[in-house]
């Protein structure tokens, strides 16, 4: 892993206080804006702050599903660092995250939002970046397929798909998580609007070119001599 991540790049640390959309195109790329906004949240976590708040419609929940404890342990966001919100509706659900947002021990927020619920306005979005900026808290607002309307966020992002880096024990298996960023609206350092970022031990590590680091699978070679016989579980046996 080491050997590919040569030649990257740091993601540049973004500010806390930052109201910040990341719009996936459909509701199965949601794993994706989540992983963003997750991986710029644990950068974020501190002593004083070791918070992370997610919040989604309890009808969601039942639907798609809530963050996987285990998931985000392996990519070194422990579960006891995050605290899941559900509440019953959109009033509701605008409510908590101001009040999470004026929290103290809270880091970063993450609102995942289905649709274009009609309370999410832009007098709605003007609260909330008010709210994080006095209280230095960053906001993450996942939406999913539809335009975006005019919001008083600080950047949107539109995340993409993209091929997974190379597995350094298998090349026939998924690697490290990437994505494809483009930056509508908003700057960050660089005064780039198209990012190429892979999941690393350090946090997010951004690539020159989508083929950087990505290597074709390859045929494994011809092991010589006896090949023993392959138990069920992947463990060979002899004889």
């Amino acid at each position: 892993m080491e050997s590919e991540q040569q030649g990257a790049l740091v993601f540049p640390a973004l500010p806390a206080g930052l109201v910040q959309e990341i719009f996936a195109d459909a509701s199965r790329d949601g794993g994706l804006g989540m992983g963003f906004a997750l991986a710029q949240a644990k950068a974020l976590l501190t002593e004083q702050r070791p918070s992370v708040f997610y919040l989604q419609l309890a009808s969601d929940a039942q639907t798609f599903g809530m963050p996987y404890g285990p998931g985000l342990a392996s990519f070194g966001l422990h579960p006891s660092a995050m605290v899941i919100v559900r509440t019953a509706d959109m009033m509701e659900f605008l409510w908590a995250v101001e009040e999470v947002i004026s929290c103290s021990a809270v880091a970063a927020v993450v609102a995942d939002i289905r649709g274009t619920p009609k309370l999410l306005n832009f007098t709605a979005s003007r609260r909330l970046s008010l709210r994080a900026s006095a209280h230095h808290v960053s906001l993450f607002l996942l939406r999913y397929g539809a335009s975006a309307q005019s919001s008083a966020s600080h950047l949107r992002w539109r995340v993409l798909p993209h091929r997974s880096g190379r597995n350094p024990y298998d090349i026939r298996a998924p690697g490290a998580p990437r994505w494809r960023l483009k930056l509508e609206k908003g700057r960050v350092a660089g005064q780039r609007n198209e990012w190429f970022l892979e999941w690393t031990d350090n946090g997010l590590a951004v690539f020159t070119s989508p083929s950087a680091g990505s290597h074709a699978p390859r045929a494994p070679a011809p092991l010589s001599g006896f090949v023993p016989a392959l138990l069920g579980d992947g463990f060979s046996q002899a004889g």
